[in-house]
């Protein structure tokens, strides 16, 4: 924390230490003073200095407030004397009264009085409070929890309003339902996402405890969510009210990795962590297990099946991507490459499939007899994790280990945008049905919304 009065004094705390720090400009040189605070010892998570610049306030591990009056660097008082603050104090801020706003590992915001820290007024967030900032004089007051969520409380009458949500482990998938840009699907761990495009608004959210939804996709006629999960279950769900439709247990025995559904809706197609791809027929009541493909030898990381229903293409970790004929289900093509496949994807057209993977190059492939046609340089130096061809066939995006979103030409085969922002490793992109915006989901679990590039529209 630093200094209100100097801007060469600064505090610092940790495991059983408390220094206040001064900065000698003149002979470059910074001095720390040991605060004594006698037999308390304590784990410092958190410090604010009050508003007159006198009173040094600590959060601690143990759930209470240590207070140091800074002009004589002395150790004052330490409280609540009874009741502690569960699970630790994670975030201090002291308010424009004398008062001090503190944030618990538990979730509550609590106003602790000034002398002796008792809890004057309290509100439950969901997730431990990781910050907390004031607008103007503290009269608006923005929280931030460990669950990504954003929430905002109005200090006159204390009502608390959830104002933003986003996901707080890495994105495994993105979805548009066919033909609307409007909505789009999310998964990670523990939870599938639906998101209100325009707005990032989260309208809902399904939940199952302790799992990781691998792969996520809606059906055409937009009356199913369809997700692939790390348990060997393919889960069902309603899109309006997120209740479970139907589930297939043991569909795979290492997780399902990969899931897509055919057109007419009658049809899924899966893919699991052991190479196995399944058909599976959908009837009213009871869904049933149609063939069994074996010939990937890793996991399934993308499946992609072409318009007329007739056959499906699927990229695998062995390096390999093998074109299925879904009548026979028989094998028609495989496409080798040195390379862990990653993405795999249908031109509009279907004469050509293009992938992605860890040589970081994108490969052109004719569908019908398997022969690569082009190869491109995509990234200097992460793997290929995600494309999408838009749907006019002249454009496609790529996404990387490399935190960059990359816009190409298809036919010229060159980059004519790129996309910067992204803080970790990009896992999935999307062009949505009206080529407007893109959407890249990245391993921090941020969402991003890119416009598509207006020149080329």
């Amino acid at each position: 924390a630093a200094s209100k009065q100097d801007e060469c004094q600064f505090f610092s705390g940790g495991n059983g230490t408390l220094r206040f720090w001064q900065l000698d400009i003149a002979n470059r040189k910074i001095r720390a003073t040991d605060i004594n605070t006698g037999i308390v010892k304590r784990i410092v998570k958190c410090m604010t200095v009050s508003l007159d610049g006198t009173i040094l306030y600590c959060g601690t591990t143990s759930g209470d407030i240590l207070m140091i009056y800074i002009p004589a660097t002395q150790f004052k008082c330490i409280g609540p004397e009874k009741k502690k603050y569960s699970m630790g104090i994670t975030t201090i801020q002291a308010l424009i009264n004398g008062d001090v706003l503190i944030g618990t590992g538990e979730g509550k915001i609590h106003i602790a009085e000034k002398e002796t820290f008792k809890s004057l007024k309290s509100a439950q967030a969901m997730g431990e409070i990781t910050s907390i900032a004031l607008r103007g004089e503290g009269h608006m007051i923005f929280i931030g929890t460990d669950r990504s969520h954003i929430y905002k409380i109005n200090y006159a009458d204390w009502k608390m309003e959830l104002i933003n949500t986003c996901h707080n482990s890495p994105i495994n998938d993105i979805a548009f339902p066919f033909g609307t840009s409007e909505l789009f699907g999310t998964c990670g761990f523990q939870d599938i996402r639906i998101w209100h495009a325009p707005t990032g608004n989260e309208l809902l959210r399904i939940s199952e405890a302790n799992k990781t939804c691998n792969s996520i996709c809606f059906s055409r006629d937009g009356k199913m969510i369809l997700s692939g999960w790390d348990d060997g279950r393919i889960r069902a769900f309603y899109p309006e009210t997120g209740r479970e439709m139907f589930s297939i247990n043991d569909a795979h025995n290492r997780g399902v990795t990969a899931i897509a559904i055919t057109n007419d809706c009658r049809r899924i197609v899966s893919g699991g962590g052991e190479g196995m791809i399944r058909i599976w027929q959908i009837n009213p009541n009871s869904r049933e297990l149609l063939a069994t493909m074996k010939e990937h030898k890793n996991a399934i990381v993308c499946i992609r099946i072409n318009k007329s229903d007739t056959e499906c293409v699927t990229a695998s970790l062995d390096g390999t991507c093998i074109i299925w004929n879904l009548k026979r289900f028989a094998r028609n093509q495989v496409l080798f490459e040195n390379t862990l496949f990653h993405c795999v994807a249908y031109h509009p057209e279907e004469y050509h499939i293009v992938t992605g993977g860890s040589d970081r190059k994108i490969g052109y492939w004719e569908s019908t007899n398997g022969a690569q046609i082009r190869e491109l340089e995509a990234s200097k130096s992460g793997t290929i994790n995600g494309l999408d061809i838009d749907n006019s066939g002249n454009y496609f995006v790529t996404v990387s280990a490399d935190k960059l979103v990359k816009f190409w030409r298809y036919n010229e085969g060159d980059v004519i945008s790129v996309g910067i922002g992204h803080g970790s490793e990009v896992k999935k992109v999307k062009i949505c049905p009206n080529s407007q915006h893109i959407i890249s989901v990245s391993a921090d679990g941020s969402i991003f919304r890119w416009k598509f590039p207006k020149s080329t529209i």
